[in-house]
């Protein structure tokens, strides 16, 4: 499934109707379309990979850019069986794939555990294949681990959010090994960046603020999730 038109009565209601032709997440969504993959970042050093799925991949891109430690962010697809898929085939839903997003970390400026806190916050952790407006498997939140402690801190992280009864339902979010991660078009990557009233266009249609505050309350603000 592309991105859902559930979103644009929220934009017409906050006085946004000239924008709301934009709010959809569609295939076509840059203009000149550019079908150009983009390249994947390698670590190096002591750096480290961490990926996750939390629904749209430019609001999961435009989360951890720019976070101290967090050396690059690469919005894409993981999850799924299908090689090099391309964004219409994983919008159709036939691949498996989750978008998600893969970052490059120096764990001596930024721990695994604070990005974990990000990510949560950033997410709705409630609603099977699903993100905000955003329906189908391939808008499934996951974490991917890269190896055992990675597991660990996951599990413990998501085990500690049941546990502190914040949420009448459980949390729906799965934790995986890593798969082959594959990037998505160049027109997505920083897609906030590149269009940014289309984008602010589709996260405000999509209620993406509105649902964040209403499961993080004040933590949402205090930890930029509505953004």
């Amino acid at each position: 499934m592309r991105r859902s038109n559930l979103g644009l009565a929220g934009i017409a209601t906050l006085g946004l109707v000239a924008l709301s032709i934009v709010g959809s997440r569609l295939a076509g969504a840059a203009s000149p379309r550019d079908s150009r993959l983009a390249a994947t970042p390698v670590p190096s050093g002591s750096q480290r990979v961490a990926t996750f799925a939390g629904g749209c991949f430019w609001s999961m891109q435009k989360a951890f850019d720019g976070v101290p430690g967090v050396v690059s962010t690469t919005a894409g697809f993981a999850g799924g069986t299908k090689a090099s898929p391309s964004y219409e085939q994983v919008s159709d839903g036939g691949t498996g794939h989750a978008e998600s997003v893969q970052l490059i970390y120096d764990p001596a400026k930024i721990s695994y555990e604070r990005l974990l806190d990000i990510y949560w916050h950033h997410i709705d952790p409630l609603t099977v294949n699903a993100a905000f407006c955003d329906h189908g498997a391939q808008y499934r939140s996951i974490i991917f681990y890269n190896d055992a402690e990675q597991q660990r801190l996951a599990e413990a992280s998501k085990r500690a959010l049941d546990q502190s009864h914040r949420f009448s339902s459980p949390i729906v979010t799965a934790i995986q090994p890593a798969t082959p991660f594959y990037p998505a078009e160049e027109y997505h990557q920083q897609f906030y960046k590149k269009n940014p009233a289309r984008y602010e266009a589709y996260r405000i249609g999509c209620g993406r603020d509105q649902r964040i505050r209403e499961l993080w309350g004040d933590l949402a603000v205090s930890k930029g999730a509505g953004k």
